[in-house]
């Protein structure tokens, strides 16, 4: 396959829209001359050992969760380890995809994954993901009564002269309504038009377009427990779905390894400003600041910590699945055996 095409498919499964604002997802890196894409390897990080894993299978693609290019740079193939890495990628035609913060928006993308090692529960995102509204042009719609026996055509010709401005094609019959799209810097000059016909001056409406809200897509999730289970057991099930032996523990205030949750706040990697003041009995994720475990546990909620990429790494098996189907035999899908999480508990 072409890589424009795998973008366009890995685009598709994780809109880059949904990504946080301050994130740097998609196509991060791209050879010169692409090669077709027969293998792709997905990882967690973009670490040495992993490019050496890419070049030898050979993959063509890497597929890298977190972006490993986020900070602008000021050149390629320097002192710096990750510049000197991007660079080697570059050398082997490795073409780097990063998801990152969209596969954790979707609907049982990362967040929906680490939700369910909790148990049964009814789960929603913590913040909702919007997309754009779907139209070609502008940010307003303005819409305007058409009398009845007026001639619109006067209208329209005026309307689009204006730059940012979106006509229908087809003239609306009297006693309908003309809408159009348009930019906020067209807004004065539309009203001015409107208003040199009598007929029309006093009918119009202006409406700013928002984003549309994707249902079940957003940041971390709240999870209410089916019912009420001791700590002890969600420590124990996070750690049999991780495959971890053990993970780290703040009790909250009033707490005990016997306590029953009923309600939960889970953020995959670092959830310190998603979890921010979200109120329940635990929350779920990689690693928060010290302060922010102190914050949350003194109002009475306790925290289990699995470290970053532990709290994500669980999914590429799910993710690998996902994109097989999508891929077919044209490309395969191998999992990093060199991707692991750099915090060992000794």
């Amino acid at each position: 396959m072409e890589l424009s095409e795998v973008v366009t498919l890995l685009d598709s499964l994780a809109p880059p829209s949904l990504a946080e604002s301050w994130d740097n997802v998609g196509l991060l890196l791209r050879p010169s001359t692409p090669a077709p894409i027969r293998s792709l390897l997905l990882a967690i990080d973009l670490t040495p050992s992993v490019l050496l894993e890419a070049i030898s299978l050979p993959a063509q693609l890497l597929l890298a969760y977190h972006p490993p290019l986020f900070h602008p740079l000021r050149r390629l193939g320097g002192e710096s380890w990750r510049d000197c890495l991007l660079a080697r990628a570059l050398e082997n035609r490795v073409a780097v995809y990063s998801p990152h913060t969209a596969l954790d928006a979707i609907p049982g993308g990362v967040n929906d994954w680490l939700a369910d090692c909790l148990g049964e529960a009814s789960t929603r995102p913590l913040t909702q993901s919007f997309r754009e509204p779907v139209h070609t042009l502008g940010t307003h719609r303005v819409g305007a009564s058409v009398p009845q026996g007026f001639d619109l055509k006067p209208v329209l010709s005026r309307l689009q002269d204006i730059h940012g401005v979106r006509v229908p094609t087809e003239i609306p019959s009297p006693g309908s309504r003309l809408s159009l799209s348009c930019d906020q810097s067209a807004l004065v000059e539309i009203v001015r038009i409107f208003g040199e016909f009598e007929e029309m001056k006093d009918g119009v409406e202006i409406s700013r377009l928002e984003k549309v809200p994707v249902p079940g897509a957003g940041m971390g999730r709240f999870c209410r427990l089916s019912e009420a289970t001791p700590l002890q057991t969600l420590v124990e099930r996070v750690k049999e779905r991780l495959g971890l032996t053990r993970v780290r523990l703040v009790l909250g205030s009033g707490h005990s390894l016997d306590s029953p949750m009923t309600t939960a706040a889970v953020c995959a990697g670092s959830g310190g400003s998603v979890l921010d003041g979200v109120k329940a009995d635990m929350y779920l994720t990689g690693e928060m600041s010290h302060h922010q475990l102190l914050d949350a546990s003194t109002r009475g909620t306790s925290i289990i910590l699995c470290e970053h990429s532990n709290s994500e790494r669980g999914y590429l098996p799910h993710l690998a699945s996902l994109l097989a189907s999508l891929l077919g035999e044209r490309v395969t899908v191998h999992i990093s055996t060199q991707d692991r999480e750099p915090v060992q508990i000794v």
